[in-house]
């Protein structure tokens, strides 16, 4: 029994939320001193809370949070979606798509061809090979934040893997569909191959209906205090419809962001909603962490006759492969420079949030012990790959020149007619005011967050001020 088992299921629930979020919180500690991203923390503290570490969290409250991962799924698409303006897509769009497209394919393919070799459970190596697809755009883009890398690199990278989460999605939902049918013992038919393409298809619909929706709620600018509840009300029901069709809500998410962000251009809608996340994420990979099967990795499983561990060490191998010459190749046929083509691969490694919240979902449809193999492979080769990913896209944006250490590539240009002494203070002003810029913005983030509390506290303040003249 873990040491919260004996307490009544509200105390239990109350208590391990507790321990969660202040473990994942001095986990992250020691993960940004060790230069790692956060995720990274809040797995390995849901693994020390787990039945393989302290084992202090109740299996009823880890059973209780499955809902997690549709959750998560929803707030990084949504995060995501942002990115999809018109005018961007426009200018870099087909270039991009073909990119991603091969850079998404390929790694499925070297991981499906590699466990074919070994015997593995056709079920088991569909399903695997299609997650094998996801990129994390979150360590990505902490990499360029902290590096400030800049250019056509660092531009191509981003659409990259914003796109691939798409292709992801699409290849996880045929997949899933192909693995149930086959291990059902099922014969395959093409309506059953084409059925989740025609489902991603209603849910995006539906999705671009709900971010015209979103954008009527926001109109009223009274509201403006309610814009948060809104989102996350239009969000979470959003959630609940594509539960009740079996669809992971991914697709559609994004959907409804593209939608409304090209619908407003409302920025100060994702600074709320980013302040809002980060103890949803926690608290989603602390129980994937929880959930994790260390043990499992040394067993032989029923997907194939090979240990896990030999498996996570495959899938590692071939994903980084096909990830770095589809890159490479789509770089290749849309002509793109050299230093992009040859180390766009090298900053697609990272593979965290969609993965694990879509090794979650096939874990839960597909059950038994295929289920929690692909949940422990997922979750090992993620966390490996969350401390491999951020170095080779550091390694990346160096050799592809995005970061400079030169005053002179930082700030190229201050002026004419000075002397060597001048432009080096001018150059230091710059870098100084961009700073302060900086400070700027992320003050300004926090003041939408909390604009909508003081707006709360005046309405307030109105009404207890017009009751007593009423009295």
């Amino acid at each position: 029994m873990s040491f919260l088992g004996g307490l009544d299921q509200a105390s239990a629930i109350i208590a391990s939320i507790a321990l969660m979020l202040f473990g994942g919180y001095i986990f992250t500690r020691i993960t940004s001193w060790l230069h790692l991203p956060a995720v990274t923390g809040y797995i390995c503290c849901g693994i020390l809370l787990g039945s393989f570490g302290l084992n202090l969290i109740p299996q009823k409250v880890i059973d209780g949070m499955g809902f997690m991962p549709d959750i998560a799924v929803a707030f990084v698409a949504f995060s995501t979606g942002q990115f999809f303006r018109i005018d961007a897509l426009k200018k870099n769009g087909p270039k991009v798509i073909l990119i991603a497209f091969l850079e998404t394919f390929l790694a499925s393919v070297c991981v499906f061809a590699a466990l074919s070799f070994l015997g593995v459970s056709t079920p088991f190596k569909i399903v695997l090979s299609a997650l094998a697809a996801a990129t994390a755009p979150t360590s990505t883009m902490m990499t360029i934040r902290q590096t400030h890398a800049k250019g056509d690199f660092v531009d191509t990278l981003l659409q990259t893997v914003a796109i691939d989460e798409i292709f992801a999605l699409i290849e996880f939902s045929v997949a899933i569909t192909i693995a149930l049918s086959l291990r059902g013992g099922h014969q395959l038919n093409m309506g059953e191959v084409f059925r989740p393409v025609v489902m991603n298809l209603l849910v995006l619909f539906i999705g671009a209906v709900f971010g015209g929706l979103l954008q009527l709620f926001m109109l009223n600018k009274s509201d403006g205090d309610n814009r948060l509840i809104i989102c996350l009300a239009t969000l979470i029901s959003f959630c609940g419809i594509c539960s009740v069709l079996g669809q992971s809500p991914l697709l559609g998410v994004m959907m409804m962001s593209t939608v409304y962000i090209n619908l407003t251009n409302d920025d100060n809608l994702y600074k709320q909603m980013s302040y809002f996340s980060p103890p949803i994420m926690l608290l989603f990979f602390v129980r994937s962490g929880l959930s994790f099967d260390l043990g499992g990795l040394l067993h032989v499983s029923s997907a194939g006759e090979l240990p896990l561990l030999l498996i996570c060490g495959l899938y590692i191998l071939f994903r980084a492969a096909g990830k770095y010459g589809g890159a490479w190749l789509g770089c290749r046929m849309t002509e793109k420079q050299p230093k992009v083509r040859n180390y766009l691969g090298l900053a697609l490694f990272s593979q965290a949030s969609v993965a694990i919240s879509l090794g979650e979902i096939a874990a839960r449809s597909m059950g038994g012990e295929i289920g929690l193999a692909l949940s422990t492979v997922v979750m090992a080769t993620s966390i490996i790959y969350e401390f491999i990913g951020p170095v080779t896209a550091k390694l990346a944006l160096s050799l592809s020149g995005s970061i400079s250490g030169k005053l002179e590539e930082i700030v190229p240009e201050v002026g004419q007619n000075m002397t060597s002494v001048e432009e080096l203070i001018e150059r230091i002003r710059i870098i100084r005011a961009v700073g302060e810029q900086d400070k700027k913005e992320v003050n300004e983030q926090e003041k939408v967050f909390t604009d909508a509390a003081d707006e709360v506290i005046s309405i307030q303040n109105m009404l207890r001020n017009a009751r007593r003249k009423n009295r």
